[in-house]
Parts: C-alpha cells; sequence; structure tokens
C-alpha cells in the first residue's frame, strides 16, 4: 500500500483519544485526527517525531489524519484503517502463506452476531464452499523485542475471538492476524498484564481451532506491505 504525501513534524500531544497536536516541518501547529481507539502505549510520547496525511476533505472538521510516529528507531503506523487494507492487498496477491489458495478474497462479510469479518476467504472445494474467517488487529505496542496485543482492554476483541472459536466449530477455518505495523519485533506474546481476559481467551480460541497468525509490517513514509511472520508465542 502506498502511502499519500506526508508532512513530517513533532507531536506535541494527543489527547481525547482521538486528536493530536503536531507541530510540522513548516512550523505550522495543526490538529490531527488520530484512528486509533487503543492507548497506543509507548507511541505517543511528546516530542516525537510524527507525520500526518493532508486528507483535504473541507467536510472534516481535522483534515489531517496521524499517520507515522517514530518513538525509538522504527516507524510505526498507528492509523488502524491501513492493516485491513494491507491484508487484504496481500492475501488477493497469494502473499500470505496461511491465505493462499482461495478464490475470493472479501472485506466486511457479515459473520457471528451482528459482526462484519474483517477478511472471508473462499473457494468451492470439490462442491463444497470452504470459508476462512479472519480478524485483523492493528498492533503497535512493543516492548523489548516482543509486539504485544491489545494495548488496552479490549471486549471487542474478546467477542471476536468467541465469534471465530463458533466459526470454526461449525465447520469453518478462522484465524486472529495480528498485524505488526512496526519492524522492530521478533516475537509475538498477548500483553496479559494489560487484559488478562483477552489473554486466556486467546489461548481459549487457539485450542478451539483458530488459527493465531502475527505478521510484521515494512513500514517507510511512503509505504506499507509485509514483509514477514512472527513466531506467536502463548
Amino acid at each position: 500500500m502506498v502511502f499519500p504525501q506526508l508532512k513530517p513534524g513533532v507531536l506535541l500531544r494527543r489527547y481525547k483519544r482521538f486528536l493530536a497536536d503536531v507541530k510540522l516541518d513548516s512550523g505550522a501547529v495543526i490538529t490531527a485526527f488520530v484512528a486509533n481507539t487503543g492507548s497506543l502505549l509507548g507511541c505517543v510520547e511528546p516530542g516525537i517525531r510524527a507525520w500526518v496525511h493532508d486528507t483535504g476533505a473541507g467536510t472534516r472538521k481535522h483534515r489531517h489524519t496521524l499517520a507515522l510516529v517514530r518513538p525509538r528507531r522504527a516507524l510505526v503506523c498507528v492509523d488502524t484503517g491501513v492493516p485491513n487494507r494491507v491484508v487484504l492487498e496481500a492475501a488477493r496477491a497469494q502473499k500470505i502463506p496461511a491465505l493462499a489458495g482461495y478464490r475470493e478474497y472479501l472485506a466486511e462479510v457479515p459473520y457471528g452476531e451482528n459482526s462484519r469479518a474483517d477478511l472471508c476467504c473462499r473457494v468451492h472445494d470439490r462442491d463444497m464452499l470452504r470459508r476462512c474467517w479472519v480478524e485483523v488487529k492493528s498492533t503497535t505496542l512493543c516492548r523489548g523485542r516482543t509486539a504485544q496485543f491489545p494495548d488496552a482492554v479490549t471486549q471487542r476483541g474478546l467477542k471476536h475471538l468467541r465469534e471465530l472459536s463458533a466459526a470454526v466449530a461449525g465447520g469453518d477455518e478462522a484465524v486472529q492476524l495480528f498485524f505488526v505495523q512496526r519492524g522492530d519485533c521478533d516475537e509475538f506474546r498477548p500483553a496479559d498484564d494489560i487484559d488478562p481476559a483477552y489473554g486466556e481467551g486467546l489461548r481459549e480460541a487457539a485450542a478451539a481451532g483458530v488459527q493465531l497468525l502475527a505478521l510484521q509490517a515494512r513500514v517507510s513514509t511512503k509505504s506499507i506491505n509485509v514483509r514477514r511472520q512472527l513466531p506467536v508465542k502463548l
């Protein structure tokens, strides 16, 4: 996925969850929309480098969106709208081995209890419809060299795990995919100290047959794409 032209600057603060003040290198101070409901733990300290996307949308109160930050040496994509697009693009190009071999890759397909799967992979195999339901989680938290999710308590994430497990019980395949939007991690683990219920739910889902997949992104100020698969350690 290619980014639109991004404007560089310095993050001044994030507040009210969905807002961030950024001082651009041009000297202008703007308020950007933060498309992320998580805490962004470790990614929003004042003074770090940041990049924003100017949507040019006159109907929005804040026309800029916070796209990237650099809390350490690695760039981190903090826009939760990005992972679904990158994963869909990579899956259709057969660049994700765990999701290869399907004929259709559809976004936002209804399933479970009033939910929409981020991705549904489908193929007719010997006159039978084989489906794989995929939930994609934007993962920005990294402690040491370990990517972790979630960075805040997530009831919605736990609901998705239960629905993926139910899909497996119904004869389908299911994948919980963690899209690690930074390049400085070597493995993935659940953040049990932040949300122990989610960690327990993740282990239960794995035991029920849900496949756990962590994909690390290659991030630059120009583009973001799938780099490699990380080991998942429970």
